[in-house]
């Protein structure tokens, strides 16, 4: 984009813009571990959120449980996930990200800290420390984004 295109941008355009590119770093990212964004985004929760259920999977992907079930059938196949029947309930299953499948998500975090990084590099500190302050002004007077 020239500069002058950036020049007549509105502000929130800019955001969208930004958040584009942190988006494209992570998929990047993911894309050279031979997943999708979606799969490395399900591995990411089940690290932080073990034995959840196909249902929570998919209310959290914001899709559909035939859908879910067939991304789990892809990673389970390729040994990243395991389900497991509880005990009692044979109709129930957990997932759970195995130790290959942690690994491959390893660093994920820190990718996204140096994207990040790479975004803001044009900025002093002071200026991200006012973007900051302008961000959490607009921020608070928005409702909070819906948790699945």
């Amino acid at each position: 984009m020239e500069r002058r295109e950036v020049e007549n941008t509105s502000g929130l355009q800019l955001l969208r813009w930004i958040g584009w590119a942190q988006r494209k770093a992570a998929e990047d990212w993911i894309r050279e571990r031979d997943i999708t964004f979606e799969q490395g985004f399900v591995l990411g929760y089940l690290e932080h959120e073990p034995g959840a259920i196909q249902r929570d999977i998919a209310r959290m992907t914001r899709t559909t449980p035939a859908s879910v079930s067939s991304m789990l059938q892809g990673l389970e196949r390729r040994g990243y996930i395991e389900r497991r029947t509880e005990e009692g309930n044979e109709r129930s299953k957990r997932v759970y990200a195995t130790p290959a499948g942690l690994e491959l998500i390893a660093g994920f975090d820190e990718a996204m800290v140096a994207a990040d990084e790479t975004i803001l590099a044009p900025l002093t500190a002071a200026e991200r420390e006012q973007l900051t302050t302008m961000l959490k002004k607009i921020t608070v007077a928005l409702p909070e984004p819906e948790r699945p």
